[in-house]
């Protein structure tokens, strides 16, 4: 197997690259990056909401993984919607990254969302106010909703081994134990703060930190690339923040849902990494071993429980 680089590796080689190549500033303009993969009507709610969360006009640009359903293409028509097909299925990290290298020095703040999503009407504007009170945010994430109103824990605190293994093992028997909690945050009150990570599914991003981590780090196909990128942008010393007032609705699934397997394999490959990762050398090696080891078990016992139910 090649030799593939560490986070510490990675963050050091992208931050090098980004600082030969961005400018000293960028301007305020806003723009909207979304990942599509034939996203079917979501993206229309998408388009039509977004006009109603924030009185800019920000340019949207959809970076296409290879959809066939035709949706990303007739979203295009619109005005200020730009289609930016990558050339294939590249995974969430390594399309969205495409989609914020096609933007001018004009556009200082880049929103990264998923096309399955709503905006409530002035969301937008709120994350951007929230941005002028945090100097030192990179990242700002509002409250999301699911469909059916309850919130999803999208502020969480970085993964540990302790809290990983102890959510990895209980979360599905035990959603209630003190692990999972503690990593969701869930006695945490529901207010302005800062963050281990925050959900990729909507993101504010400060342009500045955004490209002085490098972005995304490409090597996650899929999950863990925004628990990865909001540790990198921490060790980068910005900030995580969590703005509540700013509120979405995430309907999910459109794309995933007929692939079930594989995004549970994708699941634990990355979950893998993230923690390999951090846990580097020899000394760490039986560590790795345990985690490949534990991690296995767990995705073949997921596998059959969700083959019994019918995915």
């Amino acid at each position: 197997m090649a030799h593939e680089r560490s986070t510490a590796e990675w963050s050091a080689v992208t931050s090098s690259s980004a600082q030969s190549r961005k400018p000293a500033t960028y301007g305020d303009d806003v723009a909207v990056v979304t990942v599509t993969y034939s996203p079917g009507e979501t993206i229309d709610r998408f388009l039509d909401t977004l006009v109603t969360a924030t009185e800019r006009t920000p340019k949207v640009v959809l970076a296409d993984n290879g959809s066939t359903d035709g949706a990303p293409e007739r979203a295009a028509e619109r005005p200020n919607v730009e289609l930016a097909p990558t050339g294939g299925n590249l995974g969430y990290g390594r399309a969205a990254n495409h989609g914020v290298e096609r933007l001018g020095d004009e556009v200082g703040w880049v929103v990264v969302a998923n096309p399955d999503l709503e905006w409530t009407p002035g969301s937008l504007d709120v994350l951007l106010a929230a941005a002028e009170r945090w100097p030192r945010g990179g990242a700002f994430g509002p409250l999301i909703r699911e469909p059916a109103g309850d919130v999803y824990p999208s502020a969480r605190l970085l993964p540990s081994l302790g809290r990983g293994v102890g959510h990895a093992v209980l979360g599905k028997v035990w959603s209630d134990n003190p692990w999972s909690r503690a990593y969701r945050q869930s006695d945490t009150a529901v207010v302005e703060r800062t963050a281990g990570w925050l959900s990729g599914s909507c993101q504010l991003f400060r342009r500045e930190a955004f490209d002085s981590v490098g972005g995304f780090d490409p090597r996650y196909f899929m999950y863990f690339e925004d628990v990865d990128l909001g540790d990198r942008l921490a060790r980068a010393g910005w900030l995580n923040v969590y703005v509540p007032s700013a509120e979405v609705m995430h309907v999910g699934g459109a794309s995933t849902s007929t692939a079930s397997e594989r995004m549970l394999a994708a699941h634990h490959r990355s979950a893998y990494r993230y923690l390999s990762d951090r846990h580097q050398g020899p000394a760490w090696a039986p560590l790795r071993f345990a985690l490949r080891t534990g991690l296995n078990a767990r995705y073949r016992w997921e596998l059959r429980g969700s083959r019994r139910t019918g995915g």
